[in-house]
């Protein structure tokens, strides 16, 4: 379900989480999930995000705080510097000791949302060389949407105000070349919920018959460019990527090397 772009997405929240839990308990969900650490009027609606201001240790010697993205462009670039190190096995993780948990323990202000495969080998933090309270993930087989993913994603963006979106493949993704092997066997149905994955990938595979090239990374690709058109006729993400409020950019990690490079 799309939250409706007339309708405050904090209240649809609590509302949803009222209706399911209680009020009350809908209330502390929603207090928890950040209406204590997010700003409100013009900045909750997409306006300047605030700068970082974390809760120091005892002994006032936090870690170094970096200085907030200005746009979608700068937080694709800080994610990208990280991914060079984590490349080039120089990793500084410098975002998740005691300190760093402290700082942000309070608040929390990502500066990118990132929606990537469950593989076990693609975790994303390690991939961008980021920590606690950096980016806000979002992870399913083969980037596959459903409407708890796609609310996940726009609350990263249009509440938490990460500038950038990123939608990540990665190379000889299980899901995908799943979905190969059982469109080519025309085998039955999975059993319980994969069938739902194969199917939604379906359109990615099909899309790529009988391109040249390597078939399972084509079609990685070509479900990376779906996924984003999927979200771009989201009423809150597609209305703020028109804005300039958020980068919606598609990439590929590669197994082999570490490099995420971005479509």
């Amino acid at each position: 379900m799309i939250i409706p772009s007339d309708t405050s997405r904090r209240r649809f929240l609590a509302t949803a989480l009222s209706s399911t839990l209680g009020v009350g308990l809908g209330a502390a969900a929603l207090t928890a999930c950040g209406s204590d650490d997010q700003p409100t009027g013009e900045a909750a609606t997409g306006g300047t995000k605030p700068p970082d201001t974390p809760a120091q240790p005892a002994g006032g010697h936090g870690p170094e705080v970096e200085p907030p993205v200005a746009n979608g462009n700068d937080a694709l670039k800080r994610l990208m510097d990280g991914n060079q190190r984590f490349v080039a096995n120089q990793a500084v993780h410098d975002d998740e000791g005691a300190e760093r948990r402290v700082a942000v323990s309070k608040a929390q202000h990502p500066f990118a949302t990132v929606l990537g495969c469950v593989d076990s080998r693609v975790p994303v933090e390690l991939v961008f060389d980021r920590g606690l309270g950096d980016l806000v993930v979002v992870r399913s087989a083969g980037e596959v949407l459903d409407h708890s993913i796609i609310g996940s994603l726009e609350f990263g963006v249009a509440e938490l105000q990460t500038p950038l979106l990123m939608v990540l493949g990665h190379q000889r993704c299980g899901a995908i070349d799943a979905t190969i092997k059982a469109l080519d066997s025309k085998e039955a149905e999975e059993e319980g919920e994969i069938g739902y994955l194969v199917g939604a990938l379906a359109p990615a595979v099909r899309q790529v018959a009988g391109k040249p090239g390597d078939r399972l990374a084509n079609a990685v690709h070509a479900n990376v460019d779906l996924v984003l058109a999927q979200l771009r006729k989201s009423t809150v993400l597609g209305p703020l990527e028109k804005a300039g409020k958020v980068r919606l950019v598609g990439a590929y990690y590669e197994l082999d090397t570490g490099k995420v490079i971005v479509n």
